[in-house]
């Protein structure tokens, strides 16, 4: 089950996602499809036993599902995508500004957070780092 945490982070980087989308000027059903991407981009965790494939699990569950974003959530978090878009993009930067409780700290604070959590050579913090470069 996802834990309370995992859902204000979830809820706050849908809050992110439309606050970044009126910047690049969509429209309220874009906006709208943004925020439920954002909700569902960590669902993974409650499937995956392994949590550094949360986003490959989720993107196949909602890819079984039907749904339309099911790349952004499969690919989010891997600096090394086969694929791009610009809700991929918006998702990115999202969750790279919303820490593991839904705070919004930017950039460094949240990389910071990801390397005491897991390590600075993690897996985690490695792809966080290089996710966080490409949108630079």
């Amino acid at each position: 089950m996802l834990d309370k945490y995992r859902l204000n982070h979830s809820f706050a980087v849908a809050n992110k996602m439309i606050e970044i989308g009126k910047k690049f000027k969509l429209g309220e059903s874009e906006l709208q499809d943004l925020f439920i991407l954002g909700y569902n981009h960590d669902i993974g965790y409650e499937f995956s036993i392994d949590k550094t494939e949360h986003n490959i699990i989720g993107g196949q569950i909602l890819k079984n599902n039907g749904y339309k974003y099911w790349k952004e959530v499969y690919y989010h978090g891997n600096p090394n995508a086969e694929y791009n878009s610009l809700f991929l993009k918006i998702l990115n930067m999202a969750d790279m500004q919303i820490d593991k409780y839904g705070n919004d700290v930017g950039f460094d604070k949240r990389l910071e957070d990801i390397k005491n959590r897991y390590g600075e050579d993690s897996i985690q913090y490695i792809n966080a780092k290089s996710v966080i470069d490409s949108l630079m």
